[in-house]
């Protein structure tokens, strides 16, 4: 059985009744729950591959989670537009129960990226498939008022880090997906316009403080170092596309720091796990280069990630070859076990980066 193909049966099998994604199966601390985030670059994949069902039941399943919240985001918006601050802790989380409940341990949950990110895969798989998901309306519109009251704050990234930072990748995904519920059309005309202000003044705000003196965004406002989350700003949300100068520079500076022999670090002070390279980063940066039209530079990520699988064709979170920080690696081990493996993410990504280069099943 071809990697496309397994990664569909892997996901296809591990989707929940109520159309969640769980990110991986057996993985101590993320059995159960399924991530915004995750679970839209996953039906993303699966998109692509022709799993309109699937895609169609995760994408109604968030919308439903979401919408059941639009009391919570109304109260939570009247609070910040008294001139309350908001606690990190009381706003929406980014996991949910596959049932579609917050979870009751303990999580950094406060993170807007899952938010947007949704909102463009939901309009990417609309415009896909020519059909419409069913009963999205209410959870577009929860997802977009949210954004658009909430898109200053700072809040966690991509990594479950930095509370206290204001992430450029954050800020991509949330530029994305209120253009995308702008585009699907079911905002009311003063949500539409404060979605698009909102747009506007992302774009102006990472204009004037995100980008570093290289010409490469930042991993957060204020700090020149980079993220590989970075590369979604580029392809495929497209703050920058990667015709523009930051944005070539970015996926530049990217490769430059945190690529190693086809595979794709988080950052250069990661000690999760020991810092190992992630394979849906390689699926990131093999899009990058698959959209700017380098197509061997892309296979050769697309190849290193199918070397990743086990031999039963699960891929991991990460792998732990080329660690960054190898003595950090046996405290996550005794946390929380072994490396996450499946993640359901990274079969997702490499569906999408096969899907960039005709690779079918």
């Amino acid at each position: 059985m071809s990697l496309v193909a397994h990664s569909l049966d892997v996901i296809k099998t591990l989707q929940a009744p109520s159309g969640a994604y769980p990110a991986s199966p057996t993985f101590s601390a993320y059995r159960g729950y399924s991530w915004l985030r995750d679970g839209a670059f996953i039906a993303e994949g699966v998109s692509r591959h022709g799993d309109v069902a699937g895609a169609d039941a995760f994408h109604a399943w968030c919308a439903r989670v979401i919408g059941d919240r639009a009391g919570q985001v109304d109260a939570l918006v009247s609070r910040a537009a008294s001139g309350e601050s908001v606690p990190a802790g009381e706003m929406l989380p980014t996991r949910f129960t596959l049932e579609g409940a917050r979870g009751d341990d303990d999580w950094w949950e406060f993170q807007l990226d899952g938010y947007g990110t949704w909102l463009w895969a939901l309009r990417e798989h609309v415009v896909r498939h020519g059909t419409a998901v069913p009963g999205v309306e209410q959870g577009v519109r929860t997802a977009a008022r949210y954004l658009t009251a909430f898109w200053q704050v700072p809040c966690y990234d991509w990594w479950e880090e930095h509370v206290e930072h204001r992430h450029v990748a954050t800020l991509g995904s949330i530029h994305a997906g209120l253009r995308a519920a702008i585009a699907l059309g079911v905002l009311g005309a003063a949500e539409s316009a404060a979605a698009a202000e909102a747009v506007e003044g992302v774009a102006g705000l990472v204009e004037r403080e995100g980008v570093a003196a290289g010409g490469h965004l930042r991993k957060w406002l204020g700090s020149d170092a980079v993220d590989a989350s970075l590369l979604a700003c580029v392809e495929p949300f497209g703050l920058y596309p990667a015709g523009h100068p930051v944005g070539a520079a970015t996926v530049a500076e990217v490769e430059r720091q945190l690529a190693r022999d086809g595979g794709v670090y988080r950052y250069l002070a990661d000690t999760f796990y020991g810092g190992g390279r992630w394979p849906l980063l390689a699926g990131f940066l093999g899009w990058n280069h698959a959209r700017a039209g380098r197509r061997a530079e892309a296979q050769r990520y697309l190849d290193w990630m199918a070397a990743q699988a086990t031999p039963a064709g699960d891929l991991p979170e990460q792998v732990s070859d080329l660690l960054l920080f190898p003595e950090r690696r046996r405290e996550w081990l005794d946390r929380w076990g072994t490396v996450a493996t499946p993640l359901l993410w990274s079969h997702g990504m490499y569906l999408v980066l096969a899907g960039e280069l005709g690779v079918g099943a």
